[in-house]
């Protein structure tokens, strides 16, 4: 694992960029952490609360065990301590949409402990990122401003759902740093169903600790840049407040610790809050929750039961496909492409099967901002396309044809074929005459080619082509071209 230095260059000199993030993710389970209420997404305001929920006096929470489970599968999976002791605390504070006074998490003593993550970076090195812990909390209410002119309004919906709460160490060092650790954990946690990782509706979302300092140096004075929502928010909101601190900085300033907002809109952050630390919230064990043992036979169950992750899924591909490392970390990055990509695979040439689904469907799903599982076009019927090309009825230009076609209409690709009249011409006696008048009407570059000017042949393809409306087999163009030019 190479090295890398990542540095910010000031007036003054270079600064090192201290990143650390804490992931909250929607545990996926039906109901919350302590309470039978509902926790899907969506309901009308206030419709999904029990009286736990609520706060209401006498109300008593009970640990949901299916979200336990997630908690541990998750930390398996990102190869993490599993505490086979962990105990739930009271965590101080006061909002409106905060019901109880406290929200219920973990401190000191965590579901899940220390681990490691290696996140591949696209500038091209990787990078070991420390998991400082994962525990289990309850999330709050919602309070909307935008109802009344004048009131707020609070919907408790979300009171009592079920969050793993994923801290890392200080060892990020860059926006595509931190990019990079957030879509490689979402990957993890969807493989594993634990999360849905659909940060747009708020069920994963990041808190990013930024710092800076001369190289060397001790670490300096921290701001955390809260509900980031977007890996993409999250890279802009962490490049301007490392360049807002050193600009302080370097004008004889100085940074102080505090909450801050990302504001999209403006590519900008700005104060929102003095910043807490862990004593402010005056963390105690909740006396209505016994600490949770857990069963190290049964941890070691779920650990035999975990799916292929994305990293043994890469080289399974690479060995077993004989595919780049570059294609297969792209098809594995989410567990519905690699899926996808492996249906489609069966029984066809695995390299070819890669480019196109790399190359035209991942290109058109991204331009449209479709998700790969929403697409028109499935794997049987993207199979039968490439069925198409390697069997000659149309060529790789007219099936890219036929793939927008069946991304607007959702048709099978041999009916598009047929109604568009895309078939492939191979008649080898009407491809030499296609080529034959080419020829005769640019005898000038003819001339050239035969004197050495070789480059010329791909003029002479691309013409036969045009006129033949991308119909004519390309290989039989090459072949006839090469057969003429030589006489």
């Amino acid at each position: 694992m190479v090295e890398v230095k990542n540095f910010v260059q000031g007036e003054t000199g270079e600064w090192e960029v201290i990143i650390g993030l804490e992931v909250h993710a929607q545990v996926a389970s039906q109901s919350k952490l302590f309470s039978g209420a509902s926790a899907k997404f969506g309901g009308e305001p206030n419709s999904q609360v029990s009286l736990v929920d609520a706060g209401m006096p006498g109300m008593l929470p009970v640990i949901n065990q299916y979200c336990v489970e997630q908690a541990v599968r998750t930390g398996l999976a990102l190869g993490a301590e599993i505490n086979l002791v962990s105990i739930f605390d009271r965590k101080n504070y006061f909002y409106p949409d905060l019901p109880q006074g406290y929200q219920i998490s973990q401190y000191s003593d965590p579901i899940v402990g220390r681990g490691d993550l290696l996140v591949e970076v696209d500038s091209g090195y990787t990078r070991k990122i420390g998991i400082t812990r994962l525990h289990l909390e309850q999330d709050a209410g919602k309070s909307m401003h935008d109802q009344h002119p004048n009131k707020t309004f609070v919907d408790l919906n979300r009171s009592g759902i079920a969050l793993m709460e994923i801290v890392t160490e200080p060892d990020l060092r860059s926006a595509e740093e931190a990019g990079a650790f957030m879509a490689k954990l979402r990957a993890i946690l969807r493989y594993v169903g634990t999360c849905d990782g659909n940060m747009e509706e708020g069920s994963m979302r990041c808190d990013a600790n930024v710092s800076v300092r001369r190289p060397g140096e001790p670490y300096g004075t921290r701001c955390e840049i809260k509900n980031l929502n977007s890996i993409r928010f999250l890279m802009r909101a962490i490049d301007y407040e490392s360049g807002r601190q050193v600009r302080l900085i370097e004008a004889g300033g100085s940074i102080d610790q505090e909450t801050r907002l990302f504001n999209p809109d403006l590519g900008e952050t700005k104060s929102m809050r003095s910043k807490e630390d862990s004593h402010d919230y005056r963390y105690f064990p909740d006396p209505d929750l016994l600490p949770l043992r857990l069963d190290s036979d049964w941890v070691a169950g779920l650990r035999e039961r975990l799916p292929e992750l994305p990293d043994a899924k890469a080289e399974r591909f690479v060995k077993h496909y004989e595919l780049t490392e570059y294609d297969a970390g792209v098809l594995t990055s989410e567990t519905e492409r690699a899926t996808y990509f492996e249906e489609v695979a069966k029984g066809r040439d695995s390299k070819q099967v890669a480019n196109w689904v790399i190359g035209e469907l991942l290109g058109r799903l991204n331009r449209e901002g479709i998700s790969i599982e929403r697409s028109k076009v499935g794997a049987a019927g993207f199979g039968k396309l490439l069925d198409l090309i390697s069997q000659g009825v149309v060529s790789n230009s007219l099936a890219k044809k036929v793939l927008d076609e069946m991304f607007s209409t959702g048709e099978e690709a041999a009916v598009i074929v047929e109604r568009k009249g895309f078939s492939q011409v191979s008649d080898e006696k009407q491809i030499e005459e296609y080529v034959q008048k080419v020829l005769d009407e640019n005898l000038e570059k003819v001339e050239e080619f035969k004197n050495g000017k070789d480059k010329l042949l791909g003029f002479f393809v691309g013409q036969v082509m045009k006129l033949t409306g991308g119909k004519a087999n390309p290989q039989m163009v090459n072949k006839i071209l090469r057969d003429l030019l030589s006489k």
